[in-house]
């Protein structure tokens, strides 16, 4: 049931629910078992260390052998995907800011990936 003051979350709702369904279309091969562990991936706590320890999370709900299996001939639709993703609106606050995450930690990580024109600065 949605109470009047649940409408706005109502729909954000749907449009995740459109994404969603959107995304599982963007996977022409193995879809349903790409799709869940795409929720595993999503739904986990912590890191992920390998596909096998997904297949322990509540979203996967198939065998570990069925992820490596999805991951091996599965296939993603990427144009498809990014106008998917294209599509969603962006987050905004109650005065229609923009709502973005930015990682503010002042840990130093070495090994992590980063952009060649990525730059440590304090402020």
């Amino acid at each position: 049931m949605i109470s009047v003051h649940h409408a706005v979350d109502a729909g954000a709702a749907r449009e995740l629910s459109a994404l969603r369904a959107e995304f599982y279309r963007c996977l022409p091969r193995r879809a349903d078992a790409l799709f869940e562990l795409t929720d595993a991936v999503l739904c986990t706590d912590g890191p992920v260390r390998s596909v096998a320890v997904l297949s322990l999370v509540g979203e996967h709900r198939r065998g570990h052998g069925s992820g490596d299996a999805a991951l091996a001939r599965g296939r993603v639709n990427i144009n498809r995907l990014r106008t998917a993703l294209t599509a969603v609106s962006l987050p905004r606050a109650a005065d229609g800011r923009l709502v973005l995450a930015v990682d503010v930690t002042c840990w130093l990580r070495p090994e992590a990936h980063t952009c060649s024109q990525r730059i440590l600065c304090h402020t």
